[in-house]
This record gives C-alpha cells, sequence and structure tokens, in this order.
C-alpha cells in the first residue's frame, strides 16, 4: 500500500490488512463465526475512516469518525474472545494495532469538542504526541 500521510487512514489500512491474515488462520482452525465478526468489524474500522475523508460537513466527519471508533471496540471484544479462549489462536501485533487506533481516537474525540476542522490538523496533533 501507498501510504497516503494521513496517519488514521494508513493505521486502519494496514489493520485491516492483518485482520484478515489472523481470519485466515482462524478460518483454517474452523473458528468461523468469530472469523466471520472479526472480519468484519476489523475492516469496518479503515472503511469508515476512508469515508469520512469525503464527509458532507464537519458533523459529518467527527460520526463517521465516531462509528470507526465503535468498529474498533467491537473488534477489539472479538480480539479479547480469542486471547482468552484455550481454543483459539491469538495474534499479539493485533492488540498492538488496535492500541495504535484506538490512540489515534482518543485524539479524534478531544478534537471533536474543540470543533475539529480538518484530517491534517488532526495528523499534526498524533505526530505532535507521538513524538
Amino acid at each position: 500500500m501507498r501510504e497516503t500521510g494521513n496517519v488514521i487512514v494508513d493505521l486502519s489500512f494496514k489493520f485491516a490488512l492483518d485482520i484478515i491474515s489472523f481470519v485466515e488462520i482462524l478460518e483454517q482452525e474452523k473458528k468461523y463465526v468469530i472469523a466471520n465478526q472479526l472480519l468484519k468489524s476489523g475492516t469496518s474500522i479503515g472503511a469508515n475512516v476512508r469515508e469520512a475523508q469525503n464527509g458532507e460537513s464537519k458533523s459529518d466527519f467527527v460520526h463517521k469518525l465516531k462509528i470507526a471508533a465503535k468498529e474498533a471496540d467491537e473488534t477489539e471484544y472479538w480480539l479479547l474472545l480469542c486471547k482468552s479462549s484455550e481454543n483459539y489462536p491469538f495474534n499479539p501485533q493485533l492488540s498492538n494495532g488496535k492500541y495504535l487506533l484506538q490512540h489515534n481516537f482518543r485524539f479524534c474525540h478531544a478534537d471533536d469538542r474543540k470543533h475539529l476542522l480538518s484530517v491534517p490538523l488532526l495528523r499534526n496533533k498524533i505526530l505532535r504526541a507521538s513524538g
């Protein structure tokens, strides 16, 4: 993937690719129900982030990012089930990717309260905080 320079877009795309790889392992283990749920929620994060980039208004942009954050929470739930179950494989790297996404969404919620105006503003705040 060619990086866009937008931290959340790039991280959510990479995370979706990692989720797809992990879901393939779950399917090999015949864990279809959790695999399906994880595939839907884990890839929906990036889809909503991408859709937010074309929001019709500031509130539409923020709303779509909030949906992505909810999908990230759901994804965390399915990953915790895998981690906690004796009969399911688990990939600890996915927890790290999920953490990075949640960290970035926290900045989004803070910016929402301060009337977030643009993705570059969000990206700059994230880069300053992580630097």
